[in-house]
């Protein structure tokens, strides 16, 4: 299979027939081989508009809404950037490609491992894969001028939202009654707006349920 025509394709095809127009978006998915980070069976399926599974439960985002979540979070070169649930290591190969630093947060230890040793075979140095809980982010780190949730949820924990450094965007798929809404989290002097840009159907990231209602 010629990986290089599907990856054009896809950008020219999928991408960029999308409302996709800001340019370090579509030159990142441009250089960055998805077949690499998905399955040996799945390889053949690297560039359908599909979230596809890398392990039980945990899928990369399918392209046209990776690209549309990272044009609203409007990523620049000079961006610190934290993406929680990398799975193997797509999304932060390609925010890698556009920002000046991406930590990448993973919990299952497997991907983490598989999306380091990529984006090393890849000479992708400006990306960090940490192991950690998804739902708590990584203060540590921060903060973010950029934040990615690399899969719908349910919530977006305050928590995360704190590591926004000022003027910072977070971007992320919320259900809302079924319906996934792309939400853009801005913090502006000290504040924080939420504004829902449009609907998207992707594949839930796990532990960001929300809590249970107690009942009389």
């Amino acid at each position: 299979m010629d990986f290089e025509l599907a990856r054009r394709n896809m950008v020219d095809n999928q991408v960029r027939t999308n409302r996709v127009t800001d340019s370090l978006v579509i030159s990142a998915l441009r250089s960055v081989p998805r077949e690499v980070f998905v399955p040996a069976p799945a390889k053949s399926l690297a560039y359908i508009d599909d979230d596809i599974e890398v392990a039980p439960g945990r899928f990369l985002m399918k392209p046209v809404a990776l690209a549309r979540l990272l044009q609203l979070a409007e990523v620049q070169r000079t961006d610190a950037v934290l993406d929680i649930g990398c799975a193997s290591g797509y999304s932060a190969a390609v925010l890698g490609h556009m920002a000046s630093s991406v930590v990448a947060l993973e919990e299952d230890a497997q991907l983490a491992n598989w999306a380091a040793e990529t984006l090393l075979g890849l000479g992708i140095d400006n990306a960090a894969v940490l192991e950690g809980g998804l739902a708590q982010g990584l203060a540590d780190q921060g903060p973010y001028d950029v934040i990615l949730i690399d899969g719908m949820v349910d919530r977006i924990p305050e928590g995360v939202r704190a590591q926004l450094a000022e003027g910072g965007r977070l971007v992320a798929v919320v259900r809302d009654k079924g319906i996934g809404r792309a939400t853009l989290v801005t913090r502006r002097g000290g504040a924080f707006g939420h504004r829902i840009e449009f609907d998207a159907t992707v594949a839930p990231l796990p532990g960001f349920a929300k809590a249970a209602a107690f009942v009389f």
